[in-house]
């Protein structure tokens, strides 16, 4: 039965790597359409389906739906997300699973990185087709709230996943993780902060960088080096 665990890790490694590429290819095929305006009518499509067609600055829904909105979009603020990062990362330094609070820290701190450093590049404008129910002072392309959703929740849920052999529970924090991380993008877009594809584009290439950290936590576990007290 020894052998299975080693083959094992080099099917989810093919996995992981055929995702990761697909992400990304996913990434720069949205971000060439974005360029060249394509995306710009369906983004104004959706951008105004979720406003009263008589006065875009009213969301459609109950103002409760307005006041959920902002609640689901704080779940992938900088603060939030910095606190919930924190105290993980203190939750698994007190275990003393090192391997994967350091996993965490890369994972985030890259990701905040590369949030920024494309932000800059394409320097895309926000929506300013509707007024915007949430302040935001950076560029639109891509969603750094959905980019970090994405690799702060799904880097933590895999985490968690891991520590528990029951698949139920490693199904739950996962499809937990995803849940929020689709639930912070669909409120920027109901917000009016960002381009449906701004979000779309945050969910592909946040994905995708939390995937190479878990690929990379993958490589260590295969080197020998498990995440163990």
């Amino acid at each position: 039965m020894k052998p299975i665990k080693p083959i094992r890790l080099e099917w989810m490694t093919l996995v992981l790597l055929f995702l990761i590429i697909g992400a990304i290819w996913a990434f720069v095929e949205l971000a060439d359409e974005v360029i060249e305006g394509e995306t710009l009518p369906l983004d104004r499509q959706i951008l105004l389906a979720l406003r009263n067609p008589a006065d875009h600055a009213d969301p459609i829904g109950p103002k409760w739906l307005e006041e959920v909105g902002r609640d689901f979009t704080a779940l992938g603020g900088v603060g939030v997300l910095t606190f919930l990062t924190l105290a993980v990362v203190g939750f698994l330094r007190i275990e003393r699973h090192y391997r994967a609070m350091w996993i965490l820290l890369t994972a985030v701190a890259g990701g905040l990185f590369i949030s920024f450093l494309l932000k800059n590049i394409f320097a895309r404008p926000r929506p300013d087709l509707v007024p915007h129910l949430s302040y935001v002072v950076t560029a639109s392309f891509p969603s750094g709230h959905s980019m970090m959703s994405a690799v702060t929740y799904l880097t933590m849920g895999a985490i968690l996943a891991r520590f528990f052999k029951d698949y139920r529970l490693k199904i739950y924090f996962l499809s937990l993780s995803i849940l929020i991380t689709l639930l912070v993008g669909i409120s920027r877009v109901y917000l009016g902060v960002h381009w449906p594809t701004d979000v779309l584009a945050g969910w592909t290439i946040g994905a995708a960088w939390a995937l190479v950290c878990w690929l990379a936590a993958r490589w260590l576990q295969k080197r020998g080096y498990a995440d163990e007290h």
